[in-house]
């Protein structure tokens, strides 16, 4: 599927080229397009290199919003930078596990609690400050809503927050023990700062993205090199 994703793009850019020959793109007005728009980005999230003993549980995800502005390339404006700042966040859901934020050592425990009560939903949360940054290309660009549009980018994040949350305690057998929801918060384990490589394809407002934490989400030392990854659906008018 990859490769007849590639081939596709390879064939509109390649018709595009040959356009390009008879068109002046410089010359083009843009004075109806809007140089800033809202990105919203919801994704279905996983970790890369998390060790077999840590059990996830069920489809994690994430949403993400931003507010970004666009600068086209005055000798060609179907490229321009895309450039913002917002709110992303990951929910990431385990299996019988529990993840002990509030232990006093210098490793992050990611506790087996299948042979002792556990709770029925349990999530790690994190959210970031972000800083995102794109490279994009569209096909159209006098008409947005109609092209085909490709982006590179990265992101850097500073962390807000991070924290567990365990709702339903029950027995080992599933019996409800307990309807409470329990809520653990701290920074101490992670890296507070976040490195993403970003990548979007799609048509009109409507687009696939994918993105991979470069950096390891735990500190150095403090567990395993965790980077989570992200593929999910943007809405966007740029």
């Amino acid at each position: 599927m990859t490769l007849t994703v590639i081939f596709a793009c390879g064939q509109l850019m390649a018709q595009d080229s040959t356009e390009a020959k008879k068109k002046d793109w410089s010359k083009i007005d843009l004075s109806h397009r809007a140089a800033d728009h809202f990105m919203i980005q919801f994704g279905i999230d996983n970790w890369a290199g998390a060790p077999d003993s840590i059990k996830l549980k069920g489809l994690s995800r994430s949403a993400n919003v931003y507010f970004m502005f666009d600068f086209p390339f005055k000798t060609d404006p179907r490229f321009s930078v895309g450039i913002g700042a917002g709110i992303g966040t990951s929910n990431i859901y385990f299996d019988r596990m529990i993840v002990d934020l509030k232990d006093v050592g210098n490793k992050l425990p990611f506790r087996n609690v299948a042979d002792t009560n556990n709770f029925k939903k349990y999530k790690l949360t994190t959210a970031f400050l972000e800083a995102p940054v794109e490279l994009r290309y569209a096909l159209n660009p006098e008409d947005m809503d109609k092209s085909w549009k490709f982006a590179l980018g990265v992101k850097v994040g500073t962390m807000l927050n991070a924290h567990t949350k365990g709702k339903t305690l029950r027995s080992k057998d599933g019996q409800t023990i307990n309807p409470y929801t329990v809520k653990e918060s701290t920074k101490r384990f992670f890296n507070s700062t976040r490195f993403s490589g970003t990548v979007r394809i799609g048509y009109g407002n409507l687009s696939l993205f994918g993105s991979y934490q470069i950096n390891p989400l735990i500190k150095e030392g403090y567990g395993a090199e965790i980077r989570p990854y992200i593929i999910g659906i943007t809405l966007s008018g740029l």
